[in-house]
């Protein structure tokens, strides 16, 4: 027989500094919120992005720098203590279109929950280039994180993809740890803000191919990167750059496939909200978090908005009642 669905006044998809801390808020209110943290959607595991990274040394309260994971850790520790329920599955599909919300949770969507508000802060993953040996080499040379990696790549050289500000921010903290940065940009100028262009050509370590692509990773063979191969698309010559490890950095695209066609959304993918608020175009459905934030992307900022989130739907239940 199947069971009567649960339903719940706050249900939040998504468990990284978002989706904990609007959990975190939602129990104070004792609104009893069921987290689905996730499981594996998309590459991105329980904890969101800060679960790739080493040591956190921006976020407040922290003098020391802490880990990734043990942030996400003391924060989810934090939201189970303050009466949030954890679920360690994905949400596989939703139904926004009438109230309660719908949501099946689950690999076979075999677990429906009812909800009269949601909190979406399923976040952003890191684009790649879509290589065959790019995919092979991840973690053995190839990666989305010079934060994450770079100190295993000490006094070598590496090569970084991209033009915007990730590119720059990973090339220059790639040259205080490598002996040679190679940076690779597809235009012939970047899109990056002026400073940190400026940054960046300033530094001896780093070295710009304007107007070139990476077309292969090597060297499957060895298990390990030992270079790239680049290709010049203004004259077609294709050249090698020995290299210890490969950084991606051509952006993120945000985790928004189950919303689509049921939500408002950019044209770049991203959860449309009403400024200065985390509401969406559907009434009592919330997002926060790099999954509506292309411009900041911080962990401290990702908190911010799910605190907002939180309250949002807590004004947004208080007016049911009335």
């Amino acid at each position: 027989m199947m069971n009567e669905p649960r339903l719940h006044k706050v249900l939040i998809i998504g468990s990284g500094p978002a989706g904990l801390t609007a959990a975190i808020y939602a129990a104070r209110a004792n609104l009893k919120p069921l987290c689905v943290e996730g499981f594996n959607a998309g590459g991105l595991i329980p904890g969101g992005q800060l679960m790739f990274t080493t040591d956190v040394e921006n976020y407040p309260g922290f003098a020391q720098p802490i880990n990734g994971q043990e942030l996400m850790a003391r924060m989810r520790e934090q939201a189970e203590r303050q009466g949030a329920e954890l679920v360690t599955a994905d949400v596989q599909k939703v139904d926004l279109s009438t109230r309660p919300f719908k949501v099946w949770v689950g690999e076979d969507e075999n677990v429906l929950h009812l909800a009269q508000t949601l909190i979406i802060a399923t976040g952003a993953r890191a684009n790649w280039l879509g290589l065959e040996n790019e995919e092979r080499l991840k973690n053995k040379g190839v990666s989305a994180c010079a934060v994450c990696d770079g100190a295993l790549f000490r006094n070598q050289h590496v090569v970084v993809v991209g033009g915007g500000d990730t590119a720059m921010e990973e090339a220059t903290y790639l040259a205080g740890l490598c002996s040679g940065v190679t940076l690779v940009h597809r235009r012939d100028e970047f899109r990056a803000s002026k400073a940190m262009q400026e940054r960046v050509k300033l530094n001896e370590k780093i070295r710009i191919f304007y107007s070139h692509v990476v077309t292969d990773v090597l060297d499957v063979t060895k298990d390990h990167v030992t270079g790239v191969r680049l290709r010049d698309l203004k004259t077609g010559e294709d050249r090698i750059i020995d290299a210890a490890a490969l950084f991606v950095a051509i952006g993120h695209t945000p985790m928004t496939e189950l919303f689509r066609g049921q939500l408002e959304l950019h044209d770049n993918g991203y959860i449309k909200v009403e400024p200065g608020t985390t509401r969406t175009s559907v009434p009592g459905v919330f997002a926060a978090g790099d999954v509506a934030d292309w411009t900041y992307r911080q962990a401290v900022t990702a908190a911010g908005t799910g605190c907002m989130a939180a309250l949002d739907a807590e004004r947004f239940l208080a007016g049911l009642n009335h």
